[in-house]
């Protein structure tokens, strides 16, 4: 009777002997006898599959691509840290964990052997993206045997209240010849603390004059503009120091404002013009070129890009000079390179610095940053100006040479200003 089976025995889902009563009994012994098997087979299995583990880790050439190239990876990260951390264990003084990976990027940096390529400590990465401020008196200069060259004097700085002029030449600061002396060393004597007198000797041709300058804290100004009359035209000197971020919005008001004032031609300046963003060196060029190609971009990981000009540039009917010098490169060759293969300007100086690559800024999870070559950039006329790969190269030749001597003088800028004058009609 059913009051008699206990709870759950298989004898009360059909009567003894019939097929189901015989496969619900036999069911769960099935299952079981499964499950052990399985077991069994995996205790059994483990040794070998640690004997193959270890046979592969000592053979990772024999593993299929993806798996060896993601188990070498794996092994050289816990290399990488493992040598990390016995340095920090082991070396005889106190060194951060911070310290060691960046200097171990840097390293990593240093084994390209790429001049344009470099690793950003995070104070250096946030000193880089602060706005340039120093404290002296507010000129640029340039190395000459016997002295400073004075390229630029900014306006407003206290070089401009002394009457300090471009193409002077500071020879002596407070009585010490610079003569000899290393331009970092030279530079360095004239900065000072704001408030402070300096007294610089200057030199131009055989005349000198000592004046005394107070130095004070110097915003370097980007862009500055001047007009000049030769042969009784008004002519327009547009010096551009860097390619920053809205650069080229100082640009375009300048040129504007130039030719409101009845500026007849255009020097462009780029001497001492390291480079800079590409996208403002193209919103740039867009100020004097109608259209066409800017540049053209190639790398290895990322697509091919030709930049082209973006419109809404000056009547090219107004005639223009680039001065360019040993110090224009990069963003400033882009510029000057895109001018003369399109035969809008006429560039004048020395060859440029040479460089036919470009860097992407790549910041860091530690707050600092890699700026490493990615690619190599074509004027557009197809011209790679570096000297292959990231050796410097002849840069732009100008139509117009000026010698090295020269072009950082006021002779220099007179040369651009007296072509710029046999261009007018």
């Amino acid at each position: 009777m059913s009051g008699d089976v206990p709870a759950g025995d298989s004898s009360v889902s059909a009567p003894e002997g019939s097929p189901q009563a015989a496969s619900d009994r036999q069911a769960p012994t099935a299952r079981r006898s499964s499950s052990g098997l399985t077991v069994a087979l995996l205790v059994a299995l483990l040794p070998v599959w640690l004997v193959i583990g270890l046979w592969l880790g000592g053979h990772p050439n024999d593993l299929p691509t993806f798996l060896r190239n993601a188990f070498e990876a794996d092994r050289q990260t816990e290399v990488t840290a493992e040598a990390l951390e016995d340095i920090s264990r082991s070396y005889y003084r106190k060194l951060s964990k911070s310290e060691l990976v960046s200097a171990s990027i840097a390293g990593a940096v240093a084994s390209l052997q790429d001049p344009f390529s470099h690793y950003l400590t995070p104070a250096e990465f946030h000193e880089f993206a602060v706005p340039s401020h120093f404290s002296g008196v507010g000129v640029e200069v340039a190395p000459r045997p016997v002295g400073l060259a004075i390229v630029r004097v900014f306006e407003p700085s206290p070089a401009e209240r002394a009457g300090l002029k471009t193409g002077e030449t500071i020879v002596a600061v407070n009585g010490r010849s610079l003569k000899g002396i290393p331009e970092q060393t030279a530079r360095n004597l004239i900065v000072g603390p704001p408030g402070t007198k300096v007294m610089l000797t200057l030199q131009a041709g055989h005349a000198r004059r000592t004046v005394g300058v107070v130095r004070a804290v110097i915003s370097s100004p980007e862009v500055a503009s001047e007009m000049r009359t030769v042969d009784g035209r008004k002519l327009a000197v547009v010096r551009l120091a860097g390619f920053t971020e809205g650069v080229h919005a100082e640009v375009d008001t300048a040129v504007a404002k130039a030719l409101d004032n009845g500026a007849r031609g255009i020097v462009f300046d780029l001497r001492q013009n390291g480079g800079g963003l590409v996208n403002e060196a193209r919103l740039v060029a867009s100020i004097f070129l109608p259209k066409g190609v800017i540049v053209t971009m190639r790398s290895r990981t990322l697509p091919t890009q030709t930049i082209s000009a973006a419109g809404g540039a000056i009547p090219s009917s107004v005639p223009m000079v680039v001065l360019v010098d040993r110090g224009t490169a990069s963003a400033a060759e882009i510029v000057t390179g895109a001018l003369q293969d399109h035969h809008r300007a006429t560039v004048v100086g020395t060859h440029t610095f040479g460089k036919g690559v470009f860097q992407e800024l790549q910041p860091l999870s530690n707050g600092g940053a890699l700026d490493i070559t990615v690619g190599e950039y074509f004027t557009p006329n197809g011209r790679n100006l570096g000297g292959g790969g990231v050796k410097e190269g002849a840069g732009i030749k100008p139509e117009v040479p000026v010698s090295a001597q020269q072009i950082d003088t006021n002779a220099g800028l007179e040369v651009a200003l007296h072509t710029l004058v046999s261009k007018l009609k």
